[in-house]
């Protein structure tokens, strides 16, 4: 157990060292450390940082995943049954993680995914996050309030924001849109899993209130009255009558790229190509919507295929590390997104959390593209890859 002063010397040379990454003759090199105590060196000890320090239902509701957390389990264990094959020999001196999506110039394929709970961990999180995303140049997906506008009047919005939608109907969406492309987002993703609200054993045996996600959880909670309690296999609405229509009623009213988060197979891939979207992602919720669901690293091929290169598409679940981005890349993601590691950041350390941990994956991948003989992600193949 730390005491407060070492707990202070740690976040000390935490903040200390960010920026992580310093450049000298083009090359990514971590910082120095204190000869006494490093700061956290991987995207696993952030979690355990953050762990000690936020409410245990905060974590499990972070951390967490629905029923058995079979899928939860099976997105990092699919991952690490992806090996890879370097090529040898091969001009790496320099290492470009650059692309375009949709459009855009972006620095690396690292995507700050929409998420739920970040107020569990730290007040007003939506919006410190936010401002991590933009001192790492990043892509941010959010349900936004008024405070991103707020942002991007000071010039510290994220890069490229994109809105999410849960709206059932044709009015709202349309709505929902206009405002949208008003506020100056750049694309719109509409989840497709979140139909009903999830079983989740955590959250049922902590008796945990999902009211906590806006106000957090309070320090006594006996005196508080609770406004949506968990219940097991509670059927709960979010999106039940959400159907293909969803695309049409937001393209009618926005100029705006749509993008389909939660695809999992190559019959609603194609589906999504035929109804207009512009960008797919292989997701199954981080394994907090439906257990048993295949592992998106295994589900993305499949995808990938039924694509065609027709659209990009992206991939989210399991990334903990720079290798992790580079199977997907092999595998054909166009980008990946990162959910709970950020969550995680933004909860040990706040705004600089967020930022550590997208720098901690960057680095990773450029170490990772030199190792495999790949300085562009353009020379990422599949062929870099054995599946089991």
């Amino acid at each position: 157990m730390l005491n407060r002063r070492e707990a202070l010397w740690r976040f000390a040379c935490f903040v200390a060292g960010s920026p992580l990454f310093a450049q000298r003759n083009g090359t990514i090199y971590p910082p120095a450390y204190s000869d006494e105590v490093m700061a956290p060196v991987n995207l696993h000890e952030i979690e355990e940082a953050a762990k000690k320090k936020i409410h245990k239902l905060a974590y499990d509701f972070i951390a967490g995943g629905v029923e058995d957390e079979l899928t939860l389990r099976g997105n990092r264990e699919a991952l690490a049954r992806v090996w890879l094959r370097p090529r040898s020999m091969v001009d790496v001196s320099k290492i470009d993680p650059s692309l375009e999506l949709l459009g855009k110039k972006m620095d690396y394929p690292i995507i700050l995914a929409p998420t739920g709970g970040k107020n569990l961990v730290i007040p007003d999180g939506d919006r410190i996050a936010a401002e991590g995303a933009h001192a790492t140049k990043a892509l941010y997906c959010v349900a936004a309030g008024g405070w991103i506008e707020k942002l991007s009047e000071k010039n510290e919005a994220p890069v490229w924001w994109q809105n999410t939608i849960g709206h059932a109907t044709k009015s709202a969406a349309q709505a929902f849109a206009r405002r949208t492309e008003d506020a100056g987002a750049s694309a719109i993703v509409i989840t497709v899993d979140n139909q009903y609200l999830s079983n989740r054993d955590r959250n049922n045996r902590n008796r945990f209130d999902y009211g906590y996600m806006q106000t957090g959880v309070p320090e006594d909670r006996a005196k508080v009255k609770p406004r949506s309690p968990a219940v097991p296999a509670m059927l709960e609405p979010h999106t039940p009558s959400m159907t293909w229509d969803y695309i049409d009623w937001l393209r009618s009213a926005s100029s705006l790229p749509v993008i389909l988060k939660g695809i999992l197979n190559a019959e609603d891939a194609r589906l999504a190509v035929e109804r207009g979207a512009q960008a797919i992602v292989v997701s199954n919720h981080g394994g907090r919507q439906l257990d048993g669901v295949v592992p998106t690293i295994v589900a993305l091929p499949e995808v990938v295929d039924a694509v065609g290169g027709k659209i990009p598409v992206l991939m989210d679940g399991g990334i903990r590390r720079g290798s992790d981005i580079l199977k997907a890349l092999a595998l054909g993601a166009k980008a990946v997104q990162i959910g709970r590691p950020y969550v995680f950041g933004l909860a040990a350390f706040g705004k600089v959390g967020v930022q550590r941990v997208v720098e901690l994956l960057r680095a990773e991948l450029v170490v990772s593209m030199g190792l495999a003989g790949t300085p562009t992600l353009a020379s990422i193949q599949r062929s870099l890859v054995r599946l089991p």
